[in-house]
């Protein structure tokens, strides 16, 4: 399969420590409320925190689970987590996260890029490329704009 890939990045600021926002992405009781998903869905949260160690995320909506799956690939606590991210389901591309946190006065910045792999059809044109492209990141940003704000709200408050 010929695929490309776009780049999406972005960036946020926390009212709450950096220890506090790397915390969210990387322990599971935290990950369930917020990372692809809200507590009131999920059904799986686990990871091995390790090197080369593995996640899981599966959230169920209107009797469909959606499983998001990866694993570590470089673990900087708590200023950078990067991290493989596929969705099975769809299909066997791998994206790529990485997440830079660090303080900056009295909060957390945190700045996210996902490298997304974008599928190709037979006979695309380079237009057909880059329309493509658009769209997956313009859906990415949808939803981790979504998840952010839940991000937000969980690291905030505790």
């Amino acid at each position: 399969m010929t695929t490309s890939t776009v780049t999406l990045s972005m960036a946020r600021r926390f009212n709450a420590s950096d220890k506090a926002v790397y915390e969210a992405w990387t322990n599971p009781e935290l990950m369930k409320k917020w990372l692809l998903t809200t507590e009131d869905t999920n059904q799986v949260a686990k990871n091995s925190l390790r090197m080369d160690g593995s996640w899981e995320i599966v959230d169920r909506r209107e009797g469909t689970d959606y499983r998001a799956i990866g694993e570590y690939l470089e673990l900087k606590p708590p200023y950078k987590l990067m991290f493989s991210f596929k969705m099975p389901q769809f299909n066997d591309l791998e994206d790529r996260i990485t997440v830079w946190i660090s303080m900056v006065q009295n909060s957390c910045e945190m700045a996210f890029v996902q490298e997304i792999t974008v599928p190709h059809e037979e006979g695309w044109t380079e237009e057909d490329i880059k329309r493509a492209g658009t769209e997956f990141s313009e859906e990415s940003r949808k939803g981790w704009n979504l998840m952010f704000e839940n991000l937000k709200q969980l690291v905030e408050t505790e």
